[in-house]
């Protein structure tokens, strides 16, 4: 016999948080390369996407209901992770770059028009973890509004660490080497903030998250129960803070999960999921902190896609 517990639907039958928006963008044609990485301008509603490959424009900007702006290509090689900064005065945009020509292994600062205004480490040059500044396939890149920068370096290179920049890019503070214990990594991927001075960095091959506070660096706990089938590749907040939203590339998945408000971190429950196509490969997302849209960079699809919240 079976018995139904008071009205609770199964998992498998979770009521849908996001459904796609098929207009987005207008015209996909404009997609011509592999797009690893999207990044949102929320108070301007515009949306950026990083792509790779030969004789591509490396960035492409769409306005948020989608249609095609501009593209910009100068000094990018390869962008992995991007990330758009807004203070009371300006706007940038930050790339990072895993090329091995003259611009890779660098971390970059580009006027939203695409001038190259601050780049961090040594172009062309890959880093050893004794230097702070020298990186090694920099996977992504996180600014506040303060102007501290927070960098997840080692998309496979030497580097497997995590660190902490001031506005006027002297270390604050590093953690982390190649390895499974408490704040190693192996693959650091992905970095965002939540709004209670925590970093959380998606350390993909150890298929975990890890936490750590913003002020000191110290490691507060990790996440690893809903990553058993895939790592977590991106890691973003939705703009309550509310949920973590985390792409894994493998099974082609976003994975929504509980947001610790303070106190501890605990361990993950994952509320929601969106299954993407087979073979979508999202890499990196991004949220809209105003809508609360989620925009997913798939590098199997050679596409960007924008989810809406229902």
């Amino acid at each position: 016999v079976l018995i139904a517990f008071g009205g609770f639907p199964s998992w498998k039958e979770q009521q849908p948080m996001y459904k796609l928006d098929i207009g987005w963008p207008k015209v996909p044609e404009y997609f011509t390369g592999q797009t690893f990485c999207v990044a949102v301008d929320s108070l301007h509603g515009l949306v950026y996407v990083g792509q790779r490959g030969d004789n591509v424009p490396k960035v492409l900007v769409f306005s948020e209901e989608g249609y095609f702006l501009h593209s910009w290509n100068d000094t990018v090689e390869m962008p992995h992770g991007i990330f758009v900064l807004n203070t009371a005065t300006d706007s940038s945009v930050w790339i990072t770059d895993v090329g091995t020509g003259k611009y890779g292994h660098t971390v970059k600062q580009y006027s939203p028009l695409g001038k190259l205004l601050q780049v961090l480490g040594t172009p062309g040059n890959a880093g050893s973890s004794l230097i702070p500044l020298q990186f090694d396939q920099p996977a992504e890149v996180f600014v506040e509004e303060s102007g501290d920068i927070y960098v997840v370096d080692g998309d496979g290179g030497m580097n497997n660490r995590l660190l902490k920049l001031s506005d006027d890019y002297k270390e604050i503070w590093l953690t982390g080497t190649n390895g499974t214990g408490i704040g190693q990594f192996r693959i650091p991927h992905s970095v965002t903030l939540d709004a209670f001075g925590r970093v959380w960095a998606a350390d993909r091959d150890n298929k975990r998250i890890q936490v750590f506070d913003k002020v000191t660096g110290e490691w507060l706990g990790s996440w690893s129960s809903c990553f058993s089938e895939d790592g977590p590749y991106s890691v973003r907040f939705t703009p309550n803070y509310k949920y973590l939203i985390v792409a894994q590339l493998n099974i082609n998945r976003l994975a929504i999960l509980a947001a610790p408000p303070v106190g501890s971190i605990g361990d993950c429950v994952m509320v929601n999921t969106v299954q993407l196509a087979d073979e979508t490969k999202p890499h990196l997302v991004d949220v809209d902190m105003k809508s609360g849209a989620v925009y997913i960079a798939e590098i199997g699809a050679q596409q960007v896609q924008k989810y809406i919240p229902l």
